[in-house]
């Protein structure tokens, strides 16, 4: 299994000057064979290389091997809508692959730019420590112009146990106001679940404070929300890690498999059924990242060794886990399920959850994510 793993250069001074004009030639390269792929209607590489390469590498001062990612870099991106002209950032990703990056020392990297090579000490904690051992295939070189810091993102080849057949799956049906609930009776966002689970409060905060700076709009107002953008996103992000992590523990120390709603296209079935008109219910809609948390689940039960399925989600809010009638009367309000046929009570999230445990069992689709670092 291929993860991304991101370690943090140090350059000297000089060091930190040479990349940052390696990175702007690079991608000042980029917009100008991109601006030559749209004129000529060209997305494919081979026939780009042969309409650029010596006049990029004449104008920009690129290696031979620069030159070849640059173009490539532009096809890809080109290919994925060719009705508009690709543009890159001056500070946008570079890519390098073997020929011109190497790693003389598992703290060291070897990198190519403009003035030659040069040769770079990592900076990276325990976790990183046992994965740079592993590293295979290119690289992308970062730099993040608000800490004037340059990243190395790595590939790393980790190994993987084969997932075991379980008996018995972990149901999790995932939400707004609850973020996750499981077939064993648990609420993961909960005041016992992981650590900052109070997502909602915090995103809605969050919300209050963008809107009065941006009513304000004043320079100050505008420095502080550039300065507090990303803050939400990372404390999402660091939320899903603990929800997914905890549930794939749950799920490996129990020898049993996790089970998902397929989820894909969530937005657009609920716009076909209803219009959400508040603006509470968009911002709160639009900023669930089930996405995101699915994608961790996957690649932390991967590495696990636990099989994960999603199952069709049709009804199973309103189906009873008792006696299996299916009523929208059963869901009297967002949290309480009542069954007007047995009688059965219990919170809908929870009576949910273990009616994706019991579809499970027929389930056969392997969750569609690509793997992420942890």
């Amino acid at each position: 299994m291929k993860q991304t793993l991101l370690v943090k250069l140090a350059p000297t001074a000089d060091q930190h000057a040479a990349l940052l004009r390696t990175l702007e030639a690079f991608n000042a390269a980029c917009n100008a064979i991109a601006a030559t792929a749209f004129s000529e209607q060209c997305a494919n590489k081979v026939e780009l290389q042969k309409l650029v390469y010596y006049d990029i590498r004449e104008r920009f001062g690129l290696s031979s091997q620069m030159t070849i990612r640059a173009i490539s870099k532009v096809s890809e991106a080109y290919k994925r809508d060719k009705t508009i002209q690709p543009r890159f950032r001056p500070h946008g990703a570079m890519v390098y692959d073997e020929r011109i990056c190497s790693f003389p020392r598992i703290d060291r990297v070897s990198l190519l730019t403009l003035d030659g090579r040069i040769e770079l000490p990592l900076r990276f904690g325990a976790y990183a420590a046992g994965m740079l051992a592993r590293i295979r295939g290119q690289a992308d070189l970062l730099y993040r112009k608000r800490s004037d810091t340059f990243f190395l993102a790595v590939t790393v080849d980790t190994p993987e146990p084969t997932p075991t057949e379980p008996d018995d799956f972990l149901g999790v049906d995932l939400g707004i106001i609850t973020l996750a609930a499981t077939s064993d009776g648990e609420f993961l966002n909960s005041s016992t679940g992981p650590k900052h689970a109070h997502v909602n409060q915090v995103r809605a905060r969050y919300s209050r404070f963008r809107q009065k700076l941006q009513k304000k709009g004043t320079k100050s107002a505008k420095r502080l929300l550039k300065k507090r953008s990303g803050r939400e996103r990372r404390f999402v992000k660091d939320v899903n890690h603990c929800l997914s992590k905890a549930m794939v523990s749950t799920a490996k120390g129990t020898s049993r498999g996790i089970a998902l709603e397929d989820l894909k296209h969530i937005r657009e079935r609920i716009r076909a059924k209803q219009t959400v008109t508040g603006k509470r219910q968009r911002r709160v809609l639009h900023s669930w990242a089930f996405a995101q948390l699915r994608a961790f689940i996957a690649y932390k039960a991967q590495l696990a060794g636990v099989r994960v399925v999603l199952v069709d989600p049709a009804y199973t809010s309103q189906t009873c886990s008792r006696c299996g009638h299916c009523a929208k009367a059963n869901r009297k309000s967002q949290a309480r399920f009542l069954c007007v046929v047995c009688g059965f009570s219990a919170h809908a999230d929870l009576n949910a959850a273990v009616n994706i445990r019991v579809r499970s069992r027929a389930a056969v689709i392997p969750p569609d994510v690509a793997p992420r670092a942890g």
